[in-house]
């Protein structure tokens, strides 16, 4: 497969990608996330992390979260990824910030991008993360249709039957989300597949069958991934978000 190019200080660099791990709660999203990214390498965003503390509060009191409550979270986890790519794509040409230009080896193949989690439950709310949504009033910017061209978005969904879902909430501790939210989150949830550029993983496989499944999947629909190894990464490779900063 063919894809788009540049050549930064002697790299080839290739398409940026926008990773986002799916599913309702109790799928283990951050865990696959997580595994996954031991492979791909990138930037990782803990999209509950992102959640605004009036919504942790909503949730934590087992309040689902409305569409207005989602809709600021989605613009953020999109926004950050495309400022941690912008930042990646800023470094590899020597312009971060009191940064001096490092040492290539020549003709180095590598792909920037961002590893996300969020339950993306409808398909809009995929799209915001997708940057194809443009419905909202005074729409910023950043989420216009011409974004996700730079930045494509590709969701790995973890697909669950809903006792094994019920089964592991019940023995869930020290998290925000109440098991009574399931009920809510599986009466929103608009399956992702038949949608572009979804993967389906199985909840009942282990962590590696899900990791290899996303894997080939994700390379059915890009290609070559090029990755990185992480012994060889720059340091806008090791970003990684919690709350409003990146670490």
């Amino acid at each position: 497969m063919s894809e788009e190019t540049s050549v930064v200080n002697g790299n080839t660099h290739f398409h940026p990608i926008f990773v986002v791990v799916m599913g309702v709660a109790s799928t283990g999203k951050s865990t696959i996330a997580k595994a996954l990214d031991e492979k791909l390498s990138l930037p990782y965003i803990e999209g509950d992390d992102l959640h605004p503390k009036a919504n942790i509060d909503k949730m934590a009191q087992g309040i689902p979260l409305t569409d207005s409550d989602r809709e600021p979270w989605l613009e953020l986890i999109r926004t950050t990824a495309e400022n941690i790519v912008a930042e990646q794509e800023a470094m590899a040409m020597g312009q971060g910030e009191g940064e001096e230009e490092a040492e290539v080896e020549p003709r180095t193949m590598a792909r920037y991008g961002v590893m996300a989690t969020c339950s993306s439950l409808k398909r809009y709310y995929r799209d915001i993360l997708r940057g194809t949504y443009n419905s909202f009033p005074n729409m910023p910017e950043h989420l216009h249709a011409t974004s996700s061209d730079k930045l494509p978005t590709y969701f790995v969904y973890i697909k669950a039957e809903e006792q094994l879902l019920r089964d592991r909430m019940a023995k869930r501790e020290g998290h925000f989300m109440k098991s009574s939210m399931l009920d809510s989150q599986l009466a929103t949830l608009e399956s992702p597949e038949g949608e572009k550029n979804v993967v389906v993983i199985p909840l009942d496989a282990t962590t590696e069958e899900q990791v290899q499944i996303a894997i080939e999947g994700l390379e059915r629909l890009i290609g070559d991934l090029h990755l990185v190894p992480k012994e060889s990464q720059g340091e806008s490779q090791k970003l990684e978000v919690r709350g409003e900063h990146i670490l």
